[in-house]
């Protein structure tokens, strides 16, 4: 893990912001190879210039403010973002708030005021589709064009591809909700994970002697309903287990809920706080004629969830410390 990561918001005073920082800009949902092949160009140009690098990011997602009645499945929310990118090496991220102010700053404007008046940056990469200010106008080649001017360096990354395929956060939200769980993961550069407070359930797992800690996923999380192996963090602890998400159809079919099952654990979870990378996806969500068979299931799925952790026994996300 790394430390010193420093987080910059609108409200941090001027006389705080390190000037002369290089920056990697994007919204860095998921924090996906793409992404890391952008903060990796903004790393070696401050490194070359012995330059601070930061990440400039928005919240909320631009998605979001736009089409606020419209679910948006986030890869990760602000704070897992943060997390991810004090792992890569940068010094620190700039959380800009995306508001109606911000929406409507022009292109020229942004770069002006907030990269160059505000931060005073000496270099900026940016991946090959990133697109900002006032009806998307700012682009790499805006950024390009203007560079000489301001004099500063610009690095425009273009797509990663994996099976010839691009990556991007779309994607990996596509390959989620079809459990398609080795792409997913192929693109991320590590495990999807999601963090969450351990609630009471119904107490049913007890009684099918599979107690399990139940955990309320964002509303508009779209992961593929199922059975997964997972690998769970507390602290600084990793422990194993399989996980059901979904919305129990063999007894009351209601709102989708992260059920997992932790091998070879015993204690009380309640109000921890956990971090479940999902490593494999076993099975789909299925309904039970009866409680025998489902126990059954349970123990193959059990089985299928250790082999499949043992064949992955590192997958874990990295994840880094925010001051």
């Amino acid at each position: 893990m790394t430390t010193g990561f420093t987080v910059i918001r609108d409200t941090t005073p001027a006389a705080d912001i390190p000037k002369g920082a290089v920056v990697a800009m994007g919204n860095f949902d998921g924090v996906h190879l793409g992404h890391r092949a952008v903060i990796a160009a903004a790393l070696n140009m401050g490194h070359a210039h012995g330059k601070p690098a930061f990440a400039v990011t928005f919240e909320p997602h631009p998605r979001s403010f736009f089409s606020p009645n419209s679910p948006q499945f986030r890869l990760t929310d602000e704070t897992n973002k943060l997390r991810l990118l004090a792992a890569t090496g940068l010094a620190g991220a700039v959380v800009m708030t995306f508001d109606k102010g911000r929406a409507g700053t022009s292109a020229q404007d942004f770069i002006h005021h907030d990269l160059i008046g505000r931060l005073g940056i000496s270099g900026i990469a940016v991946g090959y589709d990133f697109h900002f200010g006032k009806g998307r106008v700012g682009s790499p080649s805006l950024l390009v064009s203007e560079a000489p001017r301001l004099g500063i360096e610009v690095d425009v990354q273009a797509h990663v591809d994996i099976a010839e395929r691009p990556v991007s956060s779309s994607a990996i939200r596509m390959a989620l909700a079809e459990g398609q769980i080795d792409d997913a993961t192929a693109m991320l550069g590590g495990p999807w994970f999601a963090t969450g407070e351990v609630i009471h359930g119904e107490k049913r797992g007890r009684d099918l002697g599979y107690p399990t800690a139940n955990i309320r996923l964002d509303k508009n999380c779209a992961l593929k309903h199922g059975i997964y192996a997972v690998r769970v963090g507390r602290g600084a602890e990793r422990l194993n287990g399989v996980a059901s998400y979904g919305r129990r159809p063999t007894f009351d079919n209601g709102a989708p809920l992260l059920e997992v099952f932790l091998f070879d654990f015993k204690g009380d979870l309640y109000g921890s706080v956990l971090d479940v990378a999902f490593i494999a996806f076993i099975r789909d969500e299925l309904k039970f004629d009866g409680i025998e068979a489902l126990i059954r299931q349970m123990d193959d799925d059990s089985a299928r969830a250790r082999a499949a952790l043992a064949a992955a026994p590192d997958a874990f996300p990295k994840l880094g410390v925010i001051d």
